[in-house]
């Protein structure tokens, strides 16, 4: 049985469209970007191995959310978040950082790298799934994906079984991948009030 929550944001993505065109993305619903920023080095160095997922894109500004799509990235970001054990880079490639396709196992950015791989395989454009590093409130880094459509920025996260807009989430948003380029990152105005730790 779908939760409570789950029906009031369905009901809701189901409305009147955020934007009315997909070049409008000042409404709250959407992650709003400053400007470019460094590249984490775990995605440079999947890129090097990976060069044909790295580059410049074109493609939607965002996708138009459908019941049949809302669907599917329920279905992909459950199905992930089963089929993966966490298991820390240290743990399995002992080394501190490392972006990789997941086999069985994988810490978040895994995570995010198979939901962004098979959402593209069924069809949706790459320049609307986009991967994101946050901070959690605890001052750990993190990642998610984001789905940019014209409901607003979806964010994929392996903690949570649920899909929220990014804004509902309880995390502090530093940076996701360009819509121009793979290979770039652009950083995040998040003027949220979250109560974040720092980071040492």
């Amino acid at each position: 049985m779908k939760s409570v929550a789950a029906l009031a944001l369905l009901a809701l993505f189901f409305a009147t469209p955020v934007i009315a065109s997909t070049d409008e993305f000042t409404d709250p619903a959407y992650a709003q970007v400053q400007g470019p920023t460094s590249t984490p080095i775990g995605h440079y160095e999947f890129c090097r191995s990976h060069e044909s997922e790295c580059g410049a894109l074109s493609g939607p500004s965002a996708t138009t959310l459908t019941e049949e799509l809302w669907a599917q990235l329920q279905q992909t970001n459950n199905a992930v978040n089963a089929n993966i054990a966490p298991v820390t880079d240290q743990d399995l490639y002992r080394v501190a950082e490392y972006w990789a396709y997941p086999n069985g196992a994988g810490d978040c950015e895994d995570y995010v790298l198979e939901k962004r791989r098979e959402l593209l395989a069924t069809g949706w454009p790459a320049t609307t799934l986009l991967m994101t590093v946050v901070r959690k409130k605890n001052g750990e880094g993190h990642a998610v994906l984001l789905v940019r459509t014209d409901r607003g920025d979806l964010a994929l996260d392996n903690l949570d079984g649920e899909i929220h807009l990014w804004n509902e989430t309880p995390y502090s948003y530093l940076k996701r991948q360009s819509q121009t380029d793979a290979s770039k990152w652009v950083d995040l105005d998040d003027d949220r009030i979250i109560q974040v730790a720092s980071m040492h």
